[in-house]
């Protein structure tokens, strides 16, 4: 387990040299990092997920709801009722 963390760390660290030694210099340069097709790419990826966001916070709102609803209501139950509730069951 820690040669895998090891090994793991490892090869983060080299990323990181990687990111250092090609896109820091560059960017100083004023070149940019992405060309304009992947510009182009990361703002269409960054569309469809705000638009899948606001797709699913919309469908899943009433679901979400009803759900705080229903735990509010079996939170504030009052416990005597639970007892009595258990009697029956028995």
């Amino acid at each position: 387990m820690l040669a895998l963390i090891i090994g793991m760390l490892l090869c983060v660290g080299l990323a990181l040299a990687v990111v250092a030694v090609v896109a820091v210099p560059a960017r100083r340069e004023g070149r940019d990092l992405l060309s304009p097709q992947g510009e182009e790419i990361v703002a269409a990826v960054k569309e469809k997920t705000e638009a899948t966001l606001e797709s699913t916070i919309e469908k899943t709102g009433d679901v979400i709801s009803a759900t705080k609803d229903k735990v509010a209501e079996t939170v504030q139950r009052d416990p005597a009722e639970d007892a009595g509730q258990q009697r029956k069951a028995s």
